[in-house]
């Protein structure tokens, strides 16, 4: 079956970064920049991404141009014999399905806000009312399962025309629409009355404040972000690398995805923080910033149905597309696999992720009960922590690896796919940064992520946990660690 590709360099820019820019970075970026002191936890994460993501990027995009496939087989076909690298592959195929298992749910709510912006319902309401109308909609059965069938079907119905057809159109014209909505709602946002001590605290670093918070924890937290705001670690990216052609190098083609991403974060910050200043909010409110916080402030802004209808059009826009990327992997699971035209992958997979959906759109009202990581926790803490904690940074051990190891792909064919082309050349003497150093960044995180979240659990919970990511971790390195019969 002959592989498709991009029609343009511009569209398998804008369709990766797409899959990179989502929820992570305009709900969580923003109440991350509020929590950790602003501006210099910026800074810091501007370096972690450019020493940690960009490389992990090339990483990820060279196994998918160099096997012209999808993760479910892209490692045997470059892995040399007697190696057990396609082990890995499985985090890529699990992976894929789970993100999107929680991931439509939440665009589900991205689109129903907008509808509501839309209808003008936040429009006088108080705090108590919109926070009401959240709990309201968590409760809603039929209303949840509407919105997630929904986008479920959009999203395959985009995936069943295929790469240049369905998917590099459709983000093409999201992906504009969306930095143009955001330009507006920023600059918007930057001249409200009361909005220059937002933009002091998000433009001048405070490193006194940032002491005060934990220099330890504004450094991991500022890691953590830059590691899963581009989508690195389970495939998501090594599809799209799959579909193009070797006239660019791929590190050119990383830094302008990260830069895009990036762009895209700085902005949903500008958004965001100099309005919770203008109104008085707190802006390190957390998760429920978006849902409840922001509606709150629309509330009391002057033409506020139309700037909170924009707001949620943007974040739809911002799921739809890492859920239009996503679902392109998991087609082409069955599609590599199994041989399946794409007609039958995308039909057996839209009834297959909505049922998949079901168990988290059902943990926040009939199985809320259920709390699988301790009190106040649901099914998607629990899908969430498997992947963001679990899989993504696992993945992207194995991609490093994979690449630099002599019993993998090594060095030299990784150097030889990734410079491949015009364009930025990936250096020669960062060898050793990759191979060592970067591995263990991601060990780190990866064990101070499970750390975090289970030191106030007790010590047993807490050591039982950390054996579990020594086991997970211990996985990654026994199928790195086979001999090849090629050395």
């Amino acid at each position: 079956m002959k592989r498709e590709k991009f029609g343009s360099r511009m569209g398998f820019i804008l369709v990766s970064a797409g899959c990179a820019i989502g929820i992570g970075n305009v709900w969580k970026f923003p109440y991350m920049c509020g929590e950790f002191g602003g501006a210099a936890f910026i800074l810091i994460y501007l370096v972690f991404l450019l020493i940690m993501g960009i490389p992990v990027m090339i990483c990820e995009f060279a196994v998918g141009r160099g096997s012209r496939r999808s993760v479910a087989v892209s490692f045997e076909k470059l892995e040399p014999c007697s190696t057990r690298w396609h082990v890995t592959k499985w985090i890529g195929v699990i992976g894929c399905y789970l993100l999107m298992m929680f991931y439509t749910t939440v665009g589900g709510w991205m689109m129903y806000y907008c509808y509501r912006s839309i209808k003008g319902e936040f429009v006088g309401a108080t705090s108590d009312m919109v926070a009401a109308g959240f709990s309201d909609m968590l409760g809603n059965v039929p209303v949840m399962t509407f919105w997630t069938v929904l986008i479920c079907i959009v999203g395959f119905a985009v995936c069943y025309f295929g790469i240049q057809k369905g998917i590099e159109r459709v983000s093409k014209v999201m992906m504009s629409a969306l930095l143009l909505i955001m330009v507006a709602l920023a600059v918007h946002s930057v001249f409200l009355k009361g909005a220059g001590e937002g933009i002091r605290f998000y433009l001048v670093p405070d490193f006194a404040g940032m002491k005060e918070i934990g220099i330890g924890n504004v450094i991991f937290g500022a890691m953590s972000q830059a590691f899963f705001t581009l989508s690195i670690g389970i495939g998501a990216m090594l599809i799209f690398g799959s579909y193009i052609g070797r006239e660019r190098s791929l590190t050119g083609e990383a830094v302008s995805i990260t830069a895009l991403d990036t762009f895209v974060a700085l902005m949903a910050g500008f958004i965001i923080i100099p309005s919770c200043f203008a109104f008085g909010i707190e802006p390190g409110a957390g998760p429920s910033l978006i849902f409840i916080t922001i509606p709150n402030i629309f509330a009391q802004m002057t033409g506020g149905r139309l700037w909170g209808a924009l707001f949620f059009l943007f974040l739809t826009f911002a799921a739809f597309t890492t859920i239009v990327a996503v679902f392109e992997n998991i087609i082409s699971f069955a599609i590599d696999l199994l041989g399946w035209p794409r007609s039958k992958s995308v039909l057996v997979n839209v009834v297959l992720l909505i049922v998949l959906s079901m168990p988290c759109v059902l943990g926040f009202n009939v199985l809320a009960g259920f709390e699988p990581l301790g009190a106040g926790t649901n099914i998607m803490d629990l899908e969430d922590f498997i992947v963001s904690n679990n899989l993504l940074p696992l993945g992207s051990l194995g991609y490093v690896l994979f690449c630099t190891k002599r019993n993998g792909w090594g060095w030299e064919n990784f150097l030889e796919e990734a410079n491949a082309g015009e364009g930025i050349r990936f250096p020669r003497g960062l060898k050793g940064y990759v191979s060592y150093v970067l591995p263990l960044i991601i060990i780190v995180i990866y064990l101070k992520g499970y750390y975090d979240k289970f030191a106030g659990q007790g010590t047993m919970a807490l050591v039982g946990w950390m054996a579990a990511a020594v086991l997970f971790l211990g996985f990654v390195l026994f199928c790195a660690g086979s001999k090849s019969l090629d050395t």
